[in-house]
């Protein structure tokens, strides 16, 4: 595919049939939608037939990682583009700030602050026929596979996660829009060839209402159910899945709140005083360099409400024509709501 141009809507959607098709343990998570270190990684460190194999686990990325749920997958592979999350304006850190300058390890009293702040937000419960809407802002890499990363326009995506407790293999629906959108227009099923259960990858209000509110029970949790992919630790990889839990899930705040505690105790996390969002936003930023991987990924939180807003992702490290610091993606949530129905699937 030529870099500087999308495939068309009929090849697009014949790759992403085929991705369907794919054994089951090739699906991504649904909430692995818009994370994109997984498939960035595969994309970078590997060469086209390995990079089909993401790992099982999100890392989640996503849907995080290694997890697995293939509409995500198919949409991002079906048009060869990496959706990742990160800052509008194309930016790294600001000229003359260096990476510690720009990371003081202050992160726990910040996560406190981002967690007291959840705590005192109204709860919205969501029912089991409901669905979990969240609008977002993205800009994603439509480079070719081992390519320099190429940035799109920044773009519309919808997305509609079912809270079914039951295990299904439809659990949600996409819809980008806009210039360098995927398939633009289409509503895509997130579908799974076989019936995919209710859990860490596939996060409904009511199993996220279900985990420990206590933070290191929630951690330990965490590390026992989160999959690890071969350029990451075991901390990176938690520290990814707290992140697409928190991009595009609804939780009781208290939970919530649970989420930002136990992402303090997480070694190697800090704080980044000022960053941008796909929306040109600024807040503060979460993130985690892990020596292991080539990707940064930052959360980025209202200065104000300490709301999470969105993310961004950064290379790390020189790869295949890309340079250090290099924005891979942005990611930034407009609105994030309950809804009674979804679109009706358009594709022919």
């Amino acid at each position: 595919m030529n870099a500087d141009k999308l495939p068309s809507a009929g090849s697009a959607r014949s790759e992403a049939e085929e991705l369907l098709s794919a054994p089951a343990e090739w699906d991504l998570p649904p909430s692995r939608h818009l994370h994109f270190k997984d498939v960035l990684m595969q994309r970078i460190d590997r060469d086209s037939s390995t990079s089909t194999q993401s790992p099982p686990a999100p890392r989640r990325r996503f849907p995080r990682t290694a997890v697995v749920l293939p509409v995500a997958a198919m949409a991002l592979a079906g048009a060869l583009v990496v959706t990742l999350s990160g800052g509008g304006n194309g930016s790294a850190p600001a000229a003359g700030t260096t990476t510690a300058e720009a990371r003081p390890n202050n992160a726990s009293v910040t996560l406190d602050r981002i967690a007291a702040a959840s705590m005192a937000t109204d709860a919205t419960p969501v029912k089991d026929d409901q669905f979990v809407y969240v609008e977002s802002l993205v800009r994603a890499n439509k480079g070719t596979f081992g390519g320099p990363v190429r940035l799109g326009a920044v773009h519309k995506r919808e997305a509609w996660f079912s809270q079914d407790p039951d295990p299904v293999k439809i659990t949600g629906w996409l819809r980008d829009s806009g210039k360098d959108a995927i398939m633009p227009g289409q509503t895509i099923p997130i579908e799974s060839p076989s019936a995919y259960p209710v859990g860490i990858d596939r996060p409904t209000y009511k199993w996220l209402a279900s985990l420990p509110t206590d933070p290191e029970a929630l951690l330990e949790l965490l590390y026992a159910q989160t999959q690890v992919s071969d350029d990451e630790s075991k901390e990176q990889a938690v520290f990814g899945k707290i992140g697409d839990l928190l991009g595009e899930t609804i939780m009781p705040p208290e939970n919530a709140a649970a989420f930002y505690k136990a992402t303090a105790r997480i070694p190697g996390v800090t704080v980044i005083p000022d960053v941008v969002d796909t929306a040109g936003r600024h807040g503060i930023g979460i993130t985690r360099e892990d020596p292991a991987s080539a990707v940064r990924d930052e959360w980025i939180f209202d200065k104000q409400k300490l709301a999470y807003i969105g993310s961004r992702s950064y290379m790390t490290k020189d790869k295949k024509g890309t340079k250090a610091e290099t924005l891979l993606g942005t990611h930034a949530v407009m609105r994030r709501t309950v809804v009674d129905t979804h679109p009706a699937t358009t594709d022919s």
